[in-house]
């Protein structure tokens, strides 16, 4: 251990007897410290004209434009140029042989540079570390352990770096040579990941090799212990190639022999680094104080209940506009983005089954014309070079599965227990589903899903049309990712005035019926409400009577016309209500609209409370503090004659009914307005409706569905620092610390030189 740190200590003075070493070290200051007080910089200006800030440690350090993952694209450059003379300056010097001769051995001398290396390395995270001291007393709150989190991943990376530059540097008496050949392996194992990954038998361990994004979760605030281990494995794999290398200038050995020792090596660091990269060897440290590298609690609780395989099949449709998601060459790729449940739940098994059959992807239809779908399918495997063991018929597939209720998109199956559910890919932003949506879909197949059924027979309101007042976008479209039906939902008709209520029914909706209900209807609607079964009504103040029976049970009425209220900007009808104060949370709770945005009711019958019948009710909406009057819907303005007519305020438009029933908690919710759960108030931009929606639904199932994902809100929101002291921190790390390296440098270089 003695000749390893004395041969370390040689080098590191070598190395700084060397302008190279300096130029490096003040680059990486300079460039570091411009980034990170720009960020501060921009935040304090930000909180000065009043933006809202927050999670500031994370948007400092990591993500698209952190400080990390800056530094983290120019650490390849630096390392090259460190290590292109670790060995080929001794061989070009001829120095080597006397190494070689000597009675030192070979494995201390490839340690020796390699700590050296390693220590100079250790200087880079110094000087992030003083950013990471700065931003201590800049930022309040600051999540220290997260900031810890992306040195330890850097420094790791860092030094794999160096063990290839030392390998390199180990084949050639060139420097200049070995810098190339080091930046040409560091590309290499950044693009080997790619590679293959359509062939079943080489895939895993393309991927695996692969240094690309390696350190990017610990950027994140999680570490992985695969991650860890990658790093250490390709350390060592070239540190001990360094050490082969320069033991064939003293052993003579055949080259069968050396062949053998190598490919033995390989082969055990390949097999070491598959094994331990298995889920059910791989361990994790959320290092980020609100765990946001990690499943919520609610997700936890429902992974805590699977016990045994868990089966995710994902059927691709080549003909579909999201098929490139699920190719063999992204396999990997995705089995990766389920690993937050893979980290809880290792046995889970990921299948991936291809077919064509005919899809909504009109492009490709338009693209191609007079193709029939399997030629339109030979042809996507021709361009795309595909390699597939099976490709199913339309068919074959519908013996497997039925995916036309599904549009035959992407979508994948989990099955658990013997149910199964489905989980899909949506027309948004990301398309893939969140943790909400996979926490839904497993959460399905532990627990009873809630099934809203919606009455027909009397021209409600549809589940199944677009059109803007019908309800597909909230409860039955597939490809919106908020939709009810993937949330968790069951979503289902009946005709109640010729079938009953389905027995498990856990919500019933009559939306809006435009004709009165048959006696059979309000018989079987009565019955169900006296089991204390939940019921939502709304009605339209044109079509509110078809509902009289039913609101007269629960001592509820309508106002017989729409309210109005006047308005410089919106029609009359158009009501801008209020969440009704100190709602009891123990009856229904209502998240807080942090924005304020409001929760419009377009032509809506006030509520009245008739009678006590056993109900507790709470009023949710109302019309704000402005008069309104009764008026028929359509009118453009208010009459002169109305408004001198008595005017209300404060009426309730949605309420909440609530009692016991056989020890169970009856939920109703009776609204004067059908339209603000249609398809064009669920889409209107800068509404509060949606959030009411999902929350109405929330509470009908008792919280537990849809999944709250929600995470603790982060505190680290203030920069503590004026702009008078960001500048001089400025001119402290940008100007006069690189000076001081400089002088350092001078220093050292001088005082050489004379001797």
């Amino acid at each position: 251990m003695k000749t390893i740190y004395r041969i370390a200590k040689t080098e590191l003075n070598t190395m700084f007897y060397s302008p190279v070493a300096w130029v490096v070290l003040v680059i990486f200051s300079i460039q570091s410290s411009w980034k990170f007080f720009n960020s501060i910089e921009r935040f304090e200006k930000a909180q000065k004209i009043g933006e809202g800030l927050g999670n500031l440690t994370q948007i400092t350090f990591s993500g698209f434009n952190g400080l990390y993952t800056e530094m983290q694209n120019y650490l390849y450059l630096y390392v090259p140029l460190l290590t292109m003379g670790l060995v080929s300056r001794e061989i070009n010097s001829g120095s080597i042989k006397l190494l070689l001769s000597s009675p030192i051995k070979i494995k201390d001398i490839v340690l020796g540079k390699y700590l050296a290396i390693a220590a100079y390395c250790l200087l880079f995270i110094v000087i992030l570390g003083l950013q990471v001291g700065i931003a201590y007393f800049s930022i309040e709150n600051l999540d220290l352990k997260f900031a810890v989190s992306g040195l330890i991943g850097l420094y790791l990376l860092v030094c794999t770096y160096a063990a290839i530059g030392l390998f390199m540097s180990c084949l050639t008496s060139y420097q200049v040579v070995a810098a190339i050949s080091t930046l040409v392996v560091l590309a290499g194992l950044n693009f080997i990941g790619k590679l293959w990954q359509d062939v079943e038998v080489v895939k895993d361990i393309t991927y695996f090799l692969s240094i690309s994004g390696r350190a990017n979760e610990m950027l994140e605030g999680l570490i992985i212990s695969k991650d860890v281990i990658y790093f250490i494995l390709v350390s060592s794999l070239f540190i001990v190639l360094s050490i082969y290398k320069l033991q064939t200038g003293r052993d003579a050995q055949t080259i069968s022999k050396r062949v053998l020792k190598y490919t033995l090596l390989v082969t055990i660091v390949l097999s070491f680094g598959y094994i331990t990269s298995r889920a059910s060897l791989t361990l994790y440290q959320d290092m980020t104080r609100t765990k946001d590298r990690t499943l919520t609690k609610t997700s936890l609780d429902i992974v805590k209940k699977i016990d045994g395989p868990i089966k995710l099949t994902t059927y691709v449709n080549l003909l579909d506009i999201n098929y490139y998601m699920a190719m063999p060459y992204s396999q990997n790729s995705d089995i990766a983005s389920f690993e937050k449940y893979t980290r809880f739940i290792p046995q889970m098994e990921m299948e991936y089954v291809y077919y064509y059959d005919t899809s909504n992807n009109e492009a490709l239809y338009a693209q191609n014309p007079g193709l029939n779908d399997k030629e339109l399918a030979q042809k996507m495997i021709e361009t795309q070079d595909l390699k597939l063991k099976k490709l199913y018929s339309p068919e074959e597939i519908k013996k497997v599965v039925d995916l036309k209720p599904e549009q035959n998109r992407v979508v994948r199956t989990v099955e658990y227990n013997g149910k199964k559910t489905f989980l899909r890919m949506y027309d948004d932003m990301f398309k893939v589903p969140m943790e909400k949506e996979i926490s839904a879909s497993l959460k399905r197949l532990v627990v009873p899903a809630p099934k809203i059924v919606f009455a027909t027979g009397n021209m409600e309101r549809s589940v199944d049309k677009i059109g803007d007042k019908n309800y597909k976008t909230g409860f039955n479209e597939i490809t919106f990712r908020y939709s009810l039906i993937n949330q968790g939902f069951d979503v289902s008709s009946v005709d109640i005035n010729a079938q009953n209520i389905p027995e498990q029914t856990t919500i019933l909706i009559i939306a809006d019926p435009k004709t009165q209900l048959s006696q059979g209807a309000v018989d079987r609607i009565n019955k169900y409400i006296d089991q204390g079964k939940n019921v939502m009504l709304l009605a339209e103040p044109e079509t509110n009577s078809a509902l009289a029976a039913v609101t007269d049970k629960l001592g509820l009425s309508f106002t017989k016309q729409a309210l109005v209220q006047e308005s410089e900007t919106n029609s009359p009808d158009y009501l801008v209500t209020e969440v009704s104060k100190n709602i009891d949370s123990t009856v229904i709770k209502l998240t807080k609209n942090k924005d304020n945005n409001p929760i419009p009711f377009l032509g809506s019958s006030g509520i009245k409370m008739v009678k006590d019948v056993g109900f507790k009710v709470t009023p949710l909406l109302k019309t704000n503090t402005q008069p309104a009057w009764e008026a028929k819907t359509g009118i453009t303005s208010i009459p002169e004659d109305l408004k001198k007519q008595p005017a209300v305020t404060a009426v309730p438009l949605a309420v909440a009914l609530t009692r016991n029933v056989n020890g169970k908690s009856q939920k109703i919710i009776v609204a004067g307005d059908a339209d603000f759960m249609g398809n064009a108030e669920l889409s209107r931009g800068g509404s509060g409706t949606f959030q009411f929606f999902t929350d109405i639904f929330s509470w009908f199932t008792n919280y537990e569905f849809p999944i709250d994902t929600t995470r603790p809100e982060n505190i680290d929101k203030k920069i503590t620092v004026n702009a008078n002291q960001v500048f001089m921190s400025k001119i402290v790390f940008i100007a006069l610390f690189p000076l001081l390296i400089i002088l350092s440098a001078a220093f050292i270089l001088i005082r050489r030189n004379r001797r």
